[in-house]
């Protein structure tokens, strides 16, 4: 949005713009609760983070929250009513673009934030010091899967800088066209990874007949072999036991010198956070998405990059996106990606509305043009300076965008490829999400889910709720905690040791 709500905050419901049509529910209301301040009676009983009309709403009529169109009133709708999926319904509308509208110039802060980061050969900087075991095709998944299990903690003890040795398994690479949309994204994925300074060395093991033949993803991708970058081939190795053996051999000879690495000071520029939510409720436009955002422009102001992605949850808001963009370009890449996914819903006889989730729903959310007025506000208020399609590598400083699905592990894994290192997740309903090779930090949207998950959940931003914490505050813990985390820090999700099974490969075209 322009700028971050700032709630009005009742003793049970917030206000978050004096010219919204609904009031959001603190907490679960009954019918006949009067509202302070607002002179206006619950009709319905109001689950918590759901919306009540804070007025009459004639059928028909557009109805706001932060002051935006979240969707159209089926039916005649009274002050006090319970408003959702009953009487709220998605339509198209036409948004006004105003590129460049919000461009503004960036703070620079007195002094420049740095974090202990470990400085490659080539000068990338890695958060994380994995050694990765990655699939040309789900046929190579097992072997590969094999290999990395080689590579107990134990065994790894006498190279204790080393994070571990990760499968990196996916369902793909092969009953697709080998000249096709599809085999390039995924072939560029896999280069992303094979790429990413987080992995200090890589075997790549291949079954050998599949469609994507690990000698044109090596030469497509500008892939070299080295000591630290080994391919292999089930069927040339022998067979499985083999390859295995192959495997392991090609592991242990990166264990040394992707040992020999020590963390020291860098600048906090040479972070690149991962942005998502996943099981968003009503309260993550209020509360986690807009400290996550301040933690964003607190970032950019120190130089370094925020990738907002999710496609189809920003639809219907990518106007507040294209009011930020420097320039015609930059703005035109975005309302491409948003036409392109119009034609891809239309063309499997989809529609945009079909996200949110039933979790989203239940949290509170209606239509996708709600959702996504909630999940832009995780980019923070800077200009949007580049937009990139799917696993494209990020160059560029500052606040970018990438063209993602909005399944947050297909997403995610666009976005490291693309060379995110680390990985920021708000979520409202409860989210267990892990990322390897960079750490996940996750952001609850309300205090009684992150006391509920505890062990899963990083910050909690429900505080902003009850008028504890404001977004600032909670924005400068999140920034705070990126440091510590990209500094070594363990991130809740690394404590539980989840992350092996999140690589997720966009698949896009026919599988044949």
């Amino acid at each position: 949005m322009p700028s971050q709500p700032v709630p009005l905050i009742r003793a049970q419901a917030l206000r978050l713009h004096s010219a919204d049509d609904v009031l959001i529910a603190v907490r679960a209301l009954a019918a006949g609760t009067r509202i302070a301040g607002e002179g206006i009676a619950c009709v319905d009983a109001i689950p918590a983070g759901h919306k009540v009309a804070a007025r009459d709403l004639p059928g028909g009529h557009a109805v706001r929250r932060y002051n935006q169109i979240i969707g159209f009133a089926t039916e005649s709708i009274p002050a006090g009513a319970h408003v959702h999926t009953h009487n709220l319904a998605f339509e198209a509308f036409e948004r006004d673009y105003a590129i460049g509208a919000d461009v503004r110039q960036q703070p620079v802060p007195a002094a420049l934030a740095s974090f202990q980061g470990i400085v490659r050969a080539d000068g990338r900087i890695a958060t994380r010091n994995y050694i990765g075991v990655m699939a040309t095709v789900n046929c190579s998944a097992s072997v590969s899967r094999f290999v990395a299990r080689h590579f107990t903690r134990e065994v790894l003890a006498p190279w204790p800088n080393v994070d571990g040795v990760l499968a990196i398994t996916h369902g793909s690479g092969c009953g697709m066209d080998t000249a096709g949309e599809g085999m390039a994204l995924i072939r560029r994925t896999m280069a992303g990874y094979a790429r990413h300074p987080n992995f200090a060395g890589m075997v790549v093991i291949a079954l050998g007949c599949e469609a994507n033949q690990i000698t044109d993803l090596f030469s497509t991708q500008g892939l070299a072999e080295s000591p630290l970058l080994r391919p292999l081939v089930i069927q040339a190795a022998g067979g499985t036991r083999q390859c295995v053996a192959a495997g392991i051999a090609a592991v242990k000879e990166m264990l040394a010198p992707a040992n020999a690495v020590e963390r020291v000071a860098v600048p906090a520029s040479h972070l690149t956070v991962a942005l998502q939510c996943g099981g968003s409720d009503g309260y993550s436009g209020i509360t986690a998405n807009p400290s996550l955002g301040a933690a964003c422009d607190l970032l950019v102001a120190h130089g370094g990059t925020v990738v907002l992605a999710e496609t189809p949850e920003i639809y219907g808001a990518e106007h507040l996106l294209t009011r930020r963009a420097v320039s015609q370009e930059v703005a035109e890449k975005l309302i491409r990606r948003i036409k392109w996914w119009e034609d891809y819903t239309a063309r499997n006889r989809g529609s945009m509305d079909n996200n949110p989730t039933p979790g989203n729903k239940a949290g509170g959310l209606t239509t996708i043009l709600e959702k996504s007025l909630g999940a832009v506000a995780k980019g923070g208020t800077t200009n949007l300076v580049d937009v990139y399609e799917y696993a494209e590598p990020i160059v560029a400083k500052g606040f970018v965008f990438m063209d993602s699905p909005g399944y947050d592990p297909v997403s995610i894994t666009g976005e490291v490829a693309g060379g995110a290192n680390l990985v920021a997740f708000t979520t409202g309903r409860g989210s267990v999400y892990g990322c390897k090779p960079a750490p996940s930090i996750k952001i609850a949207t309300n205090t009684a889910l992150y006391q509920r998950m505890r062990d899963d959940m990083d910050v909690d931003a429900g505080g902003i709720l009850d008028g504890s914490a404001t977004v600032a505050q909670k924005g400068q813990e999140i920034f705070d905690l990126w440091l510590r985390v990209a500094s070594g820090e363990q991130s809740r999700s690394e404590v539980l040791g989840i992350g092996d099974e999140e690589f997720v490969p966009w698949q896009i075209g026919a599988v044949m």
